[in-house]
């Protein structure tokens, strides 16, 4: 294959070019940021699961609190009731000691319920300040998600304002290529994940930085200017220039 050596010379222009995108590209595949917006929507996951989990507590709680005072209030109003007939006429001896009896049940089972209430009661208050420190929590990690996103949506902004001009650039270059051949040739390499040409300098090839064999230096000091050459050791496009010391 033969192609102008203005041409191959810019296949150069292209592979850096196309190295600009190739790392653009790695950077989009590996940002840093996505590894934190990962680990924080864990975070907010795991947050709002013990947030649930509190709330269900204070719930049931809440609950227990309402289920006592109905007792008790149900034990206060028995209460009355028996003291109201132990305190009217016309109650006989019997009753009266069965009015007795059950007034002295009804005030210890007011005693074990208010006692009951009371720790409820406390236990309800430090599950109320779970849920302060867990709602806390939460719109922490919320906030450091948001904040993570931003910062993503940033880098990845910028990687697509620098993949655009970067196309841009290519499509110049690709537009001054006049041999078709050598663009194809050059493409191909790069549609199968290689490096489509490099510099020759000083016995190394820029594609695969590898020294060459002398003998197929010389073969290439006996080639033709316009002749389109490749590495023996990576199959790239080797463009010779007064750098390569031929």
């Amino acid at each position: 294959m033969k192609a102008d050596p203005a041409d191959q010379r810019r296949l150069l222009e292209l592979a850096e070019v196309d190295a600009e995108l190739g790392r653009l590209a790695h950077r989009r595949r590996t940002l840093p940021e996505d590894g934190e917006h990962a680990a924080a929507e864990l975070a907010v996951q795991a947050a709002k699961d013990k947030l649930v989990g509190i709330e269900t507590n204070a719930g049931d709680l809440d609950r227990d609190i309402r289920r006592v005072e109905r007792d008790v209030e149900g034990v206060r109003t028995r209460t009355t009731r028996d003291h109201q007939m132990l305190a009217s006429a016309g109650v006989g001896a019997k009753q009266a000691n069965d009015l007795q009896h059950e007034l002295e049940t009804l005030a210890r089972r007011q005693s074990v319920l208010e006692d009951e209430q009371l720790e409820i009661m406390e236990q309800r208050e430090a599950v109320g300040l779970d849920l302060e420190h867990a709602r806390v929590a939460l719109a922490r990690s919320e906030q450091e998600l948001t904040d993570i996103s931003a910062r993503r949506d940033t880098a990845l902004a910028d990687i697509t304002a620098s993949e655009g001009g970067r196309q841009r650039a290519r499509t110049e270059v690709v537009e001054k290529i006049g041999s078709a051949d050598v663009l194809a040739a050059y493409e191909t390499r790069r549609s199968q994940g290689r490096v489509g040409a490099g510099l020759l300098r000083e016995r190394r090839c820029g594609a695969c930085r590898l020294e060459l064999d002398r003998t197929f230096i010389s073969q290439l000091r006996a080639a033709a200017p316009d002749d389109v050459v490749t590495c023996e050791e990576c199959g790239a496009i080797l463009v010779r220039t007064s750098e390569s010391g031929l």
